[in-house]
């Protein structure tokens, strides 16, 4: 039995296209079943409610061997720790109250590097994965760079002003992943049960890129000139808390991209075991594209 939380985000419905094609029982742990993609819906035993609550998990993981664990973005938290190890701490007990052998987790680069403590939400994501391995279950963190698909956010812009932002230095290259390739992985490791103890599992795209790369690359695929604005780190907290981000969300925000401009992604080297294969053109024309025609 292989559980998955987040079925209907989006590294979380595309593992689940996965698994689905697999003969292995699956569970997932969802707070709107409706949300589920109506080809798998007669696939999975589903369990409702919210994964970071100890009587939801204490449901689901009962009987499962391994447990795919995202933790979604909660603008609202109190603290960072909050919103990662906080919302972790029930589902860390059912893994050992249960006998989960295996946990996959979506993770982040950053372990090792001497800013890795004051990274914001990196920080708080990689004291989760402590929590994790802490509880002696087998367990495989996907430590993944800036995703391709946040530039999805931006689509309005991108269609409309021809213009995207990010507070990072227009030259600056950096590894970048499709959440397509992190599903693959959080797959292939699911349906492997040989492997035990703790470890990471770099996924960092086939090459690095930078927003001029990306700029040229966007006005090539979609046929018009995109542009990359470089916004303050100070506008972007603006922006965020104009939206209803709460405060420590948006310091959290504001540290991880300090820690990346500042070389957080930058510690781990591309092998053949750590480059997934999507590049950015390819996810371009196959992702950002169909949706910028939309």
């Amino acid at each position: 039995m292989i559980v998955i939380t987040t079925p209907t985000g989006d590294i979380g419905s595309q593992l689940l296209q996965r698994l689905a094609a697999s003969t292995e029982e699956l569970r997932v742990v969802v707070r709107d079943p409706a949300r589920l993609a109506t080809d798998v819906r007669d696939r999975v035993e589903v369990v409702q409610g919210s994964h970071g609550d100890a009587e939801v998990v204490d449901r689901a993981f009962a009987g499962a061997d391994a447990v795919f664990w995202l933790v979604p973005p909660d603008p609202a938290a109190a603290s960072v720790d909050a919103a990662y190890t906080g919302f972790t701490r029930p589902a860390a007990g059912a893994f050992t109250r249960h006998g989960v052998r295996r946990v996959v987790g979506v993770s982040a680069l950053g372990r090792g590097t001497p800013i890795a403590g004051r990274a914001g939400l990196v920080t708080a994501t990689l004291a989760m994965d402590d929590l994790i391995a802490g509880t002696g279950v087998a367990y495989r963190s996907l430590a993944n760079p800036g995703f391709m698909d946040n530039l999805l956010r931006q689509v309005d812009s991108i269609r409309d002003r021809g213009v995207f932002t990010d507070v990072v230095t227009a030259d600056r290259r950096t590894p970048m992943v499709a959440t397509r390739d992190i599903a693959d992985a959080a797959a292939r490791l699911l349906l492997d049960t040989t492997w035990s103890g703790v470890d990471t599992v770099p996924v960092l795209g086939p090459e690095d890129v930078s927003p001029q790369d990306m700029a040229g690359t966007m006005s090539e695929v979609l046929g018009t000139p995109i542009r990359y604005e470089r916004e303050s780190f100070d506008a972007q907290a603006a922006r965020m808390s104009s939206y209803g981000v709460g405060a420590a969300f948006v310091q959290g925000m504001t540290d991880m991209m300090s820690a990346k401009e500042a070389g957080l992604d930058a510690g781990v080297a591309r092998t053949p075991e750590t480059a997934s294969p999507t590049t950015f053109r390819q996810w371009c024309e196959q992702v950002l594209k169909p949706a910028v025609s939309g």
